[in-house]
């Protein structure tokens, strides 16, 4: 106990005069491996599951880590350095998402692991329809790589027809549960089932977000506290190198009349960037819990590009949106997505060309998405 106590006490004159918060492992499973690599992994570095810089220090049986503080408040977990790895409750169950919340004092958390979960193989739940357009598909915008998945019509081998294409961000949360952290969109579902019943087809293209990069690609402006800046990049990306070889490459009708985007949160914000800034390149989109807070100078953008006539926008929110994220501005989406309904009309832009839905028991998470992309899909590609 006496060494345990020295230990807290020498690592906290060492790490005070400039951390923030120092989480100290105090107990863990038996079953923990001796030489385990313990990491934090939370909303303020993507939820990765566990990357190098965020490996907690080991010293005897002891682990630590300090955290600058970066935002008001971060959710996290601890892990192996997977989800599937991930400390649970003892009946093997997920715990709630651990939080802090940081002030002008340096504090010291300590922290008790109850168990680790065990590893799984988890089963696919992508429809035959989805493939791996690329695992490592380069964005020369951006210099680096991205995942790619492609979803192809039900009769897209049977038939020589053409395609209207639907790009998606956010492609490990759309088809498959199995690589999807909290839930997926189940897009290849509802799109199996509008081929059912209607004959609606289309090729959709999922794009994975960056993890840590996610907030500085779904956004073109930047914000002090969250980064952003390279959404301009990234659309790009989309328009000059993604789009020309999907063309190539499929069966597609590449005007924009049957080119959309759809996004949510940060995917919704660049989404609707995209749309504005390509008019000649997207005819339409989905923008769902946009993170219009991210920047003002979204509303701006909105009032020098937003004069148009044959674009078509979905607009949708939960009137309970920011009860389940560490982002406090999300509780104030629907109050945006209103502004920014009602400023486009007074730049110009189409009345007819906008719809707009506010769930009342909506939340921000997958649910909220998943349950009305068919309504989505069908309102955008209405003739």
């Amino acid at each position: 106990m006496v060494r345990k106590l020295l230990f807290y006490l020498c690592f906290l004159l060492v790490q005070g005069a400039f951390s923030q918060v120092t989480f100290i492992i105090n107990n863990l499973p038996d079953s923990t491996p001796k030489n385990a690599s313990i990491f934090i992994s939370g909303d303020f570095e993507g939820w990765t599951g566990g990357q190098e810089k965020y490996k907690l220090e080991k010293r005897d049986r002891n682990y630590s880590i300090t955290i600058p503080k970066q935002v008001e408040s971060i959710q996290f977990k601890f892990t192996q350095g997977s989800w599937d790895l991930v400390e649970v409750d003892e009946n093997d169950n997920p715990i709630a998402n651990r939080t802090y919340t940081f002030n002008d004092k340096i504090k010291t958390v300590i922290i008790n692991i109850t168990k680790w979960s065990v590893k799984k193989v988890a089963t696919s739940t992508a429809s035959k329809n989805i493939s791996i357009l690329s695992e490592g598909f380069f964005i020369p915008q951006l210099n680096r790589t991205r995942k790619i998945w492609l979803y192809l019509p039900p009769d897209y081998k049977t038939s020589t027809k053409k395609y209207p294409v639907i790009y998606m961000h956010d492609g490990q949360n759309l088809f498959d549960g199995a690589n999807s952290f909290s839930g997926e969109w189940q897009v290849d579902e509802t799109l199996d089932k509008l081929f059912e019943e209607n004959g609606f087809g289309a090729i959709v293209i999922g794009i994975d977000n960056g993890g840590v990069k996610r907030l500085d690609e779904y956004s073109p402006w930047v914000n002090e506290k969250y980064g952003g800046g390279e959404g301009e990049a990234y659309t790009q990306f989309i328009v000059e190198t993604l789009k020309p070889y999907v063309d190539k490459n499929y069966r597609t009708k590449s005007n924009k009349e049957n080119t959309a985007i759809i996004g949510s949160s940060m995917g919704g914000l660049i989404s609707f960037y995209a749309i504005l800034k390509n008019p000649t390149v997207f005819g339409m989109g989905g923008v769902l819990s946009p993170s219009f807070w991210f920047s003002d100078e979204s509303f701006e953008f909105a009032k020098i590009n937003g004069n148009l006539n044959t674009t078509k926008i979905y607009f949708l929110a939960g009137a309970k949106e920011g009860g389940n994220t560490t982002f406090n501005e999300i509780s104030h989406t629907a109050k945006d997505l209103y502004k920014m309904d009602d400023l486009l009309k007074s730049q110009g832009f189409n009345i007819k060309n906008t719809s707009i839905k506010i769930i009342p028991e909506g939340e921000h998470n997958e649910k909220l998405w998943r349950k009305n992309l068919e309504e989505t899909l069908l309102w955008l590609f209405k003739k």
